[in-house]
């Protein structure tokens, strides 16, 4: 293994934790537009919301989380490359990759509940539209 090969994942990570951060934006607008509804109306959809929100919330701080460790272990790996510990390095780069496939599963799941959220607006939307 080589100087280089854990900096290839550096712009890959970069680009991740990006996306996650946005992610985490939108939601927080997304609960700070719905709270003052529900403390308005009390209504048991919103609170579900909420909890669907929160639980989302929960994901992507850990999908962060994971990531910022990934990053952290590939530069660790490129530290252990310099100092010419190979076999440490390879140990810790492949941390790295076990840390960002957590990341990314987490993503996974979290695109999962978000997809079922919006079918559930969706149903909803439908179900108003009938009547």
């Amino acid at each position: 293994m080589e100087l280089t090969t854990p900096a290839l994942l550096f712009s890959a990570i970069s680009l991740l934790l990006l996306a996650y951060t946005n992610r985490f934006l939108a939601l927080a607008n997304l609960i700070r537009s719905i709270k003052p509804l529900y403390l308005q109306n009390k209504e048991e959809s919103l609170l579900a919301q909420l909890e669907n929100l929160k639980r989302r919330i929960f994901l992507i701080r850990n999908m962060q989380g994971f990531g910022i460790l990934s990053f952290f272990s590939c530069v660790l790996c490129m530290f252990l490359l310099y100092h010419d510990m190979k076999e440490a390095a390879e140990y810790v780069f492949g941390a790295s990759l076990l840390l960002l496939m957590i990341s990314l599963f987490l993503s996974f799941r979290e695109i999962q509940i978000s997809a079922n959220a919006l079918m559930i607006d969706l149903m909803d939307l439908e179900d108003a539209t009938e009547k």
